[in-house]
């Protein structure tokens, strides 16, 4: 199964992991990423911590935790390409509605990221 069939029919819980310049790590709880037609994984992201790390410090780790018994899933690590901020494309990518989405004073990010490793999550 290919990624972007992978994340459009499997439920389950992501985080992303991030690091600032100085190394002081964070993760965070997001949503499925959007596989890109080009076979990058894109997030939409708010200007908060995780997205004011990756300003400084472009590798992150995210894993999706596959919804049901056991531990399975899968672990990215990535490398930031690119970022657009508050586009149409933005709205057409989300799944779902929030509170902060009607006002506009909250950013919203598009960023893009390669793929530089994917391996299976592994659970005891």
């Amino acid at each position: 199964m290919d990624l972007k069939t992978y994340f459009e029919n499997t439920k389950g819980t992501g985080i992303i992991s991030t690091a600032d310049s100085e190394g002081n790590v964070d993760s965070a709880i997001y949503a499925r990423p959007n596989i890109m037609e080009d076979g990058s994984l894109a997030l939409i992201m708010r200007d908060r911590l995780s997205h004011k790390n990756i300003q400084s410090n472009p590798k992150a780790c995210y894993m999706f935790i596959e919804e049901g018994r056991g531990y399975k899933g899968k672990r990215f690590f990535l490398t930031k390409i690119k970022e657009e901020e508050n586009t149409d494309l933005i709205e057409t990518l989300k799944r779902r509605k929030y509170k902060e989405d009607s006002n506009p004073e909250v950013g919203k990010f598009l960023v893009y990221f390669k793929i530089e490793k994917e391996l299976p999550l592994i659970g005891v």
